[in-house]
């Protein structure tokens, strides 16, 4: 595979084709995967945890408690249950500068058991500065349906740093959020049932008829025939056997047998966000002309009067562009162009649109 990054450096923009194969003009066969990293296993799956928790010690960094009223609240529904009571008046008074409101999040894992520990994410949801050297309380994490999974607490690591002084304010990664490895305790499992009526059922990561073909072939060449049978291009029904160990033995064999996928479709994906162009290697052009212009504005400041604006626009070249056939051919015509990332993805669109660009244009 073949990647194309567009990144912008003041006015200059480059285009760079980066290779990974031994050479720009021999592709290589697409390799063998393990069914385990094509399909999953349906009904086995992650379940999403969430809740509302408090984090104290932190270094006059908190909640400013007067336009964050629910840490406040929350201070003294936790203190009251301690058997500490406060008056309206008295919880009003709190500053509580080395206290934050933080949501937690958690992913509960298949098959995950009473007692097992998880890694927790901790985030800032009021106006804290930072939740360095903080420790989040117990806090219950709730699934969809409401009910207590895991209860967290712990230490908060913080993979950001930041100092000021004098007006002057300097941060390094993020300060607002941070994780807990191991900060959950799992208190209630999800039930999760596989091969009921002997059926397992595969689901791959991708729709794709000849992928599901192999997988089948794979599998019944391996486990006899008539073991597996494609449902559509994505669901494979498996025969399994009944008793539990015998069941965990065979899908074990199952998700480590070889298959080699189909080629995938030709692709482009553009992210304008970050001035980012990937194609796979079935990328191909067709012959076409693109025009290309480029809008500055240029702002002068002028101490006795308002600034001066003005707005130019470069005369636009009709350039043409020779048909490829292999990605090296669109990297050179897309270089030739010389646009930056936004122009690059309203050129890809148009050449999409006049049918010059064999390939899915993806945004993301």
């Amino acid at each position: 595979m073949f990647r194309l990054f567009a990144n912008i450096s003041g006015k200059t923009c480059r285009v760079a084709a980066v290779l990974f194969a031994a050479s720009l003009a021999v592709v290589s066969p697409a390799r063998a995967e393990r069914i385990k990293d094509l399909a999953a296993v349906q009904g086995i799956r992650a379940n999403q945890l969430i809740g509302y928790g408090i984090v104290v010690g932190l270094d006059s960094t908190g909640d400013q408690t007067t336009q964050t009223p629910f840490t406040t609240q929350a201070i003294g529904n936790m203190l009251s249950q301690m058997g500490l009571n406060l008056t309206p008046e008295q919880a009003t008074k709190l500053q509580l500068k080395n206290v934050a409101a933080v949501m937690v999040t958690a992913s509960l894992p298949a098959y995950a058991r009473p007692g097992q520990p998880i890694d927790v994410t901790v985030s800032s949801m009021g106006n804290a500065k930072s939740l360095r050297g903080g420790t989040l309380l117990l806090t219950p994490l709730k699934g969809a349906d409401g009910q207590i999974y895991a209860m967290a607490q712990g230490s908060v690591l913080v993979g950001g740093a930041g100092a000021s002084s004098g007006g002057a304010k300097v941060t390094v990664n993020h300060l607002s959020a941070g994780r807990i490895p191991g900060g959950a305790t799992v208190e209630r499992s999800v039930p999760t049932a596989i091969g009921e009526g002997g059926i397992v059922y595969y689901e791959l990561a991708a729709t794709d008829f000849g992928t599901a073909r192999n997988v089948v072939d794979a599998i019944n060449k391996a486990m006899g025939a008539g073991t597996a049978q494609a449902v559509d291009g994505r669901r494979i029904a498996v025969s399994v056997p009944d008793e539990a160990n015998a069941r965990v033995a065979f899908l074990g064999k199952i998700e480590n047998l070889d298959v080699r996928p189909t080629v995938s479709q030709a692709r482009v994906v553009v992210n304008p966000r970050t001035g980012s162009v990937v194609m796979n290697q079935k990328v191909t052009l067709d012959a076409c002309a693109v025009a290309h212009g480029n809008l500055s504005v240029i702002v002068e400041p002028n101490a006795q009067q308002a600034a001066d604006v003005q707005v130019k626009q470069d005369n636009g070249s009709l350039m043409s562009v020779k048909a490829g056939t292999s990605l090296a051919d669109v990297v050179k015509a897309l270089n030739a162009l010389g646009a930056n990332p936004l122009d690059l993805l309203a050129i890809l669109q148009a050449m999409k649109a006049a049918g010059a660009l064999r390939a899915e244009l993806e945004v993301i």
